[in-house]
């Protein structure tokens, strides 16, 4: 508990000469001061609490999901390796990130703790809980095409982080449209690129155009990195977040000028 604020009120109560009662005055207003000095310090411990197990957790289940099958092959590491690339980790950061996922993949590592451990840090975090899923599905696409065990693993994980089974078809869906890049020149790549761009916005093309903008905006809102750093997202997966921002731009965009919106 901090006092700070309520010795340096009580001494100003008596300095400008009210007394007792000045003091009594100055003591309440520092208890203020320090319940919101309190409150900050401890949303910043919180946050950066949260960002330190988030990074661990990421890498920790990546690795766990890649020795699902009992050997973690070199396509694995590979995607693992890809994942840390395009999060843009500094080397001292890609260090961490293979020592939490060497952790991941040890017979010991218990799965079910860490995950109910970080659910229970997400608590009102949604965003967050969809971010870690999207980075292990990424990974596990990279890595074995969620074969064997990891699709069912990723799919109880995503349940339990509070995700639904649709909601979990799609990120897979958004995920596998990652490699492709929108606008090809052939009309048949044309067709097929329209088709990923209504898949990654959740949307079909029989909706309105009123859905359709709905729909943008709110992928935009959940996927927006500002948004999910304030809800603890560590700055090194805020990479994941810029790369799923403009792929819903680019998506919009092709799904705009062919249906005339405006945003």
């Amino acid at each position: 508990m901090k006092y700070t604020g309520k010795i340096v009120g009580g001494v100003l109560g008596f300095a400008f000469g009210l007394g007792p009662l000045g003091a009594a005055v100055g003591v309440l207003i520092g208890h203020q001061f320090d319940a919101y000095a309190e409150r900050h310090a401890s949303g910043a411990a919180n946050g950066a609490a949260l960002g330190e197990r988030f990074f661990g957790a990421t890498f920790r289940v990546m690795g766990c999901l890649a020795k699902a099958d009992g050997r973690v092959s070199e396509r694995e590491i590979a995607a693992a390796r890809a994942v840390m690339t395009q999060l843009r980790l500094s080397a001292a950061q890609v260090q961490a990130a293979i020592a939490h996922y060497t952790a991941g993949k040890q017979p010991h590592f218990d799965l079910e703790g860490e995950i109910a451990e970080l659910n229970r840090l997400c608590v009102g975090r949604r965003h967050l809980q969809r971010v870690f899923v999207e980075l292990q599905v990424r990974a596990a696409l990279a890595g074995n095409d969620l074969q064997g065990p990891v699709r069912p693993m990723l799919a109880r994980i995503a349940q339990r982080l509070g995700l639904s089974a649709f909601e979990f078809a799609q990120i897979e869906a958004a995920l596998r449209i990652h490699a492709h890049t929108f606008g090809q020149a052939s009309e048949r790549d044309s067709t097929e690129d329209l088709e990923r761009a209504y898949r990654l916005l959740g949307v079909s093309p029989t909706d309105s155009d009123r859905d359709i903008v709905k729909a943008y905006r709110r992928q935009l809102s959940r996927n927006h990195p500002d948004k999910l750093k304030a809800n603890g997202l560590p700055d090194s997966m805020l990479e994941h977040a810029k790369q799923r921002t403009q792929q819903i731009i680019e998506a919009f965009e092709l799904i705009r000028t062919r249906r005339g919106l405006r945003a």
